[in-house]
């Protein structure tokens, strides 16, 4: 690692306090879609730095629930110059994605700096300052790789406050245990969903699922032109400065052996969403009314991009407005693993054609002094 990629660490164990702050690029992020990027850079030759929010490797992987097995997973892609080695599908694919990772970072000798969290990107005419709550870097370019783990969506609905049993969100879903015995209200539409529905049948003393639209069911595979097709309707959202959509809401739910049993067994039975909750379960105007003791709010997340609001890269679609990766109205800034690259491959993918951009407009700019 060169000095510049170093970076000034104030107080980073490992990192010289008295190293030059000035990098080529700052990737925010160490999660599938930072990695790659940072792969990409490595080869290429640019000067850069990791800064990861987490305190391990593993990116939102190290999050998920213990009981999420690797074997029933929608599929994890390899990253960039080293496969994800064969291993037992029963074990936790927070474990498997983490070990992972971490030899990936030592495999490439990757500069990431953890726990590092961003608090704000601001531009400085010359650079782009990263600042941290240990200190600050300065850019040249950046690259996000946030994704959407440390922002999950909480919907609003009448009666929510006076529900008297517990409300978590998938974010803090830890498996079953915890539910046996209860009568469950599964809210959303995603996989996630699905997925704790069946985990928490055989133990729960009744479950149901809402939905807001119904669930819409892929039956065969997943090829290739599907992907490209979904790929195709995200990227358009993106581009004309909307918010991207949810993956499932392109792409369907997928018709597994797993899933098939469950919806012959009514568990994915669905349910149009409440108009509200009560104190002891939720409520339709029709008079429909299901008790419940807990909610399980399955609603998604939103795109962790906070740190960003001093850029003002938002237009008044709501969304940011990208070409590729590059956001429109800064081209030293590039957002990796959002929208048509918020998955696995499509994050390596992306990554790719975020640093060979950057590769070829940093050459047209002037290089940091120090």
């Amino acid at each position: 690692m060169t000095e510049r990629t170093r970076g000034k660490g104030f107080g980073v164990p490992g990192v010289d306090p008295g190293m030059d702050p000035v990098v080529d690029v700052v990737v925010i992020g160490a999660g599938q879609a930072g990695l790659s990027s940072a792969y990409f850079l490595r080869r290429a030759g640019l000067d850069f730095v990791v800064l990861d929010a987490n305190p391990g490797p593993g990116g939102a992987w190290r999050h998920r629930w213990p009981t999420l097995r690797l074997g029933t997973v929608h599929g994890i892609h390899d990253l960039p110059g080293l496969a994800l080695p064969h291993t037992d599908e029963d074990r936790p694919a927070s474990e498997v994605v983490a070990e992972y990772f971490g030899r990936y970072e030592r495999e490439f000798d990757l500069p990431v700096l953890r726990p590092v969290a961003v608090k704000a990107v601001r531009d400085t005419g010359s650079t782009l300052r990263v600042e941290t709550a240990r200190g600050a870097w300065e850019a040249r370019a950046l690259i996000n790789a946030t994704g959407t783990w440390d922002r999950p969506f909480w919907p609003r609905y009448p009666g929510q406050a006076e529900f008297a049993g517990r409300q978590l969100h998938t974010a803090d879903y830890r498996g079953p245990e915890e539910f046996v015995g209860k009568r469950v209200v599964v809210v959303g539409g995603g996989a996630s969903a699905v997925q704790a529905l069946i985990e928490l049948a055989p133990g729960a003393a009744a479950t149901t699922w809402v939905t807001r639209r119904p669930p819409v069911w892929r039956d065969g595979p997943f090829t290739p032109e599907v992907g490209r097709a979904a790929v195709a309707r995200v990227a358009e959202a993106v581009e004309a400065g909307r918010p991207p959509e949810s993956v499932v809401s392109v792409t369907g739910l997928v018709l597994t052996p797993e899933v098939v049993e469950a919806r012959r067994s009514g568990v994915l039975d669905r349910l149009p969403v409440f108009d509200r909750l009560t104190a002891d379960g939720v409520a339709w105007d029709d008079g429909r009314f299901v008790p419940a003791d807990t909610i399980l709010w399955a609603t998604g997340f939103r795109h962790a991009l906070d740190h960003l609001a001093p850029l003002r890269l938002r237009g008044h679609g709501g969304g940011i407005t990208v070409a590729g990766t590059r956001v429109a109205a800064d081209p030293r800034v590039h957002l990796v693993g959002y929208g048509p690259s918020a998955s696995t491959i499509g994050a390596t993918r992306a990554g790719r054609a975020a640093v060979a951009e950057l590769k070829r407009y940093l050459a047209g700019r002037a290089a940091p002094v120090g």
